[in-house]
């Protein structure tokens, strides 16, 4: 039977040099109630949070997860997750998974109004089957996210750099691709450079050079893209930082879509125009990404 749960953390102090935490955890049973209906998550979207990959109970990329993490919760002006602490969680959390792909979200939320402290949480449940995302690909459409590419260094209060629980736009976004006859969505800055997916990265492939937009953009960092850049580079491709006009998405040799749970899912149509899709690398870079990576 698949495991469902999840581990209410009481958050240590971000330089607390404990090293057991496991008191500091409450199993919890996922559909039991937990939180206030004063948890400023619900009510405002106001936290941040992660999700990791886990393959036979081995989660994915913690530590860039857990980076970024703490990266979230500075633009917010959350406390700091004390890294420790968050770590054994996931260990926690991993341990009581299941064999096959499972998700482990990672919440930190600024809690009840006025609250002593925030909210933390971990749930793990199994990982939706992405096996035809990945293995037949997806088509998107090309939506404007509505400024201009420079707006993050002009606009810090945007949060755009953070993984907050405010989605509400990236949910309207995926529904406006499906009313539009497609799987997914980019996003475009308002003078016409590729952003990111609502949910993903976005790779492209030029010849030999291997492109994704520069993270300076407004756009979320990419654990993901990341790991897919150190495997390239090892096979010794090129792996950069580029501004990608829009106008060229649909010149490209191949492209993906990549994130922590779906994986490396081929681009096969952009705004219905049909572009090449690299089976081989898919499948190299899908069986790279279900392998153990710490």
């Amino acid at each position: 039977m698949a495991q469902r749960f999840a581990l209410m953390i009481d958050p240590a102090d971000a330089d607390s040099d404990r090293a057991d935490f496991v008191d500091t955890f409450t199993t919890v049973d996922a559909a039991a109630p937990a939180l206030s209906v004063g948890e400023l998550s619900t009510q405002r979207g106001d936290g941040v949070f992660e999700s990791i990959g886990v393959v036979d109970r081995h989660a994915q990329e913690v530590v860039p997860h857990l980076e970024r993490l703490a990266h979230s919760a500075r633009l917010c002006d959350l406390p700091a997750p004390n890294q420790t602490q968050w770590h054994h969680a996931i260990d926690t959390a991993a341990a009581g998974c299941g064999d096959g792909e499972y998700v482990i979200k990672l919440i930190l939320s600024r809690g009840v109004e006025h609250g002593p402290t925030p909210t933390a949480w971990v749930t793990v449940a199994p990982a939706a089957d992405f096996t035809h995302a990945r293995e037949s690909g997806v088509r998107v459409v090309t939506l404007d996210r509505g400024y201009d590419l420079d707006v993050a260094q002009n606009a810090p209060w945007l949060l755009l750099g953070a993984k907050t629980l405010s989605y509400a736009v990236n949910m309207a976004a995926l529904r406006e691709a499906h009313r539009r006859g497609a799987d997914d969505a980019v996003f475009l800055s308002r003078d016409g450079f590729v952003l990111e997916a609502p949910t993903a990265s976005l790779i492209i492939r030029v010849g030999d050079r291997f492109l994704t937009p520069a993270p300076n953009g407004g756009i979320l960092h990419g654990t993901t893209q990341l790991s897919v850049y150190e495997h390239l580079a090892a096979r010794g491709f090129a792996a950069e930082y580029a501004r990608i006009p829009a106008s060229e998405l649909t010149s490209v040799d191949a492209a993906w879509l990549v994130s922590s749970v779906r994986l490396a899912a081929p681009i096969t149509a952009v705004d219905g125009v049909e572009i090449p899709v690299d089976h081989a690398l898919t499948r190299e870079l899908n069986e790279y990404l279900l392998s153990p990576r710490d």
